[in-house]
């Protein structure tokens, strides 16, 4: 028996309101097996299906009280999401046969935010219904999404294949495109647009692909370069991993091999030191820096040092935001290190290191010319600072700790 769409209508909003299926099925006078039927055609792919047939959905989510986007900073609206009334004057706007432009006119939004809203959290069949919609919606931005690149293995390592044989990653795109066209679950899954394939290259946090393939590329750069903001300052770091995104172990200082660093600056800023402490030992590690201090200077510097070191002890490395990290992929990728920045102006989340540093001051005095101190003069240094007992390690020294440490298994 056909059940006319407006039953269908009560039934979805019965259940989006936290009745169970069965329940829903009742209330409407549809039997349970169509019932299951209809939710499994028209619910949008992104609500668990195991919320559908054991049970209702639970609360209506409610729209965020706090969205950015009724309010204005400097007179630019900010991005705003939509709404459970958006979904609906969508959905009245679909059975209306409108256009999507007309849509996003009546919502006062771009047509692209109508058209992507409606692929996204539509049915299996097509049909688009307001309260499973935002349902959909909400569950896309409560569930952690893993990155495409990692969930399909077979697609990255073709596009590793062909980013090696010199294609662009707009070429990729554009091939995934011809070979995968359509807009029915399949197909998105198995295609990728540009951006997706520069994140996986380049952002960190939803890196997939080789680190070396960036040389595969025409300019082969190792860090993106935005057309509209001069890489200055910490618009270096706005795709490096933050200091909130550290793990627990370097905090509790549990685990051994996690390090912070930072400069100590000479007079008038013409010469510095570089220096590393290890969080758990307090051993600490000072860099030449007879000439320059500039990002590639420092780069070479910490690599030939702590390239000494065995891996399990080179886990971490924090740093500030100062220009001289620059080359920080350098640096991870030559040490296999995770380099971590602490927030603008926030140098006690380098508390190890500001306190290794003013007892550097010891020799390091501020307001002097720190280039005069040779190679030599700085391992002398850092030996007699790292043969001082310490209370922190009861009363053990920091070279003491470190043998240990170099002594045991990894």
């Amino acid at each position: 028996m056909a059940y006319p769409a407006v039953v269908w209508s009560g039934f979805f909003d019965l259940v989006c309101g936290g009745e169970s299926l069965v329940q829903a099925a009742a209330a409407v006078g549809v039997s349970r097996q169509g019932a299951r039927k209809r939710w499994r055609q028209s619910c949008p792919v992104t609500i668990p299906v195991r919320m559908g047939p054991i049970g209702g959905l639970g609360a209506r989510p409610a729209d965020d009280p706090n969205d950015p986007g009724k309010d204005h900073v400097a007179g630019v609206a900010q991005r705003r999401a939509l709404t459970a009334g958006d979904r609906a004057v969508i959905a009245a706007g679909l059975k209306e046969d409108w256009t999507q432009v007309k849509i996003a006119g009546h919502l006062g939004r771009d047509r692209s935010v109508v058209s992507r809203e409606i692929a996204r959290n539509s049915g299996p069949d097509g049909t688009y219904h307001p309260g499973l919609a935002h349902r959909a919606a909400h569950e896309q931005r409560r569930r952690a999404k893993t990155p495409k690149l990692v969930r399909d293995p077979g697609l990255r390592d073709r596009i590793e294949s062909w980013l090696v044989d010199g294609w662009s990653p707009g070429l990729i795109a554009r091939v995934l495109r011809a070979d995968h066209p359509g807009q029915d679950a399949a197909a998105r899954m198995a295609r990728v647009s540009h951006e997706t394939i520069y994140q996986a290259l380049y952002v960190q946090t939803r890196g997939a692909l080789r680190a070396d393939l960036h040389r595969h590329l025409s300019l082969k750069r190792k860090a993106r370069v935005s057309r509209t903001q001069t890489r200055r300052g910490p618009g270096l770091y706005t795709e490096a991993f933050t200091i909130s995104q550290r793990p627990a172990e370097v905090a509790d200082r549990a685990v051994p091999g996690h390090w912070e660093g930072d400069l100590i600056i000479g007079a008038g800023g013409g010469s510095a030191i570089g220096t590393l402490v290890e969080r758990s030992t307090r051993f600490t590690i000072l860099l030449h820096l007879p000439e320059r201090h500039d990002a590639a200077t420092v780069a070479t510097a910490m690599i030939e040092q702590m390239s000494q070191l065995p891996e399990h002890l080179r886990r971490s490395i924090t740093w500030d935001r100062g220009v001289e990290m620059a080359r920080y992929q350098d640096i991870q990728i030559q040490l296999a290190t995770q380099v971590y920045f602490c927030d603008p102006h926030s140098p006690w989340q380098r508390g190890t290191n500001e306190n290794t540093n003013r007892l550097l001051r010891h020799w390091f005095e501020k307001g002097t010319d720190l280039s005069v101190h040779t190679a030599t003069d700085l391992a002398g240094i850092a030996a007699t600072l790292n043969q001082r007992p310490r209370p922190t390690l009861d009363l053990q020294t920091p070279a003491q700790r470190m043998a240990h440490l170099l002594a045991s298994p990894a």
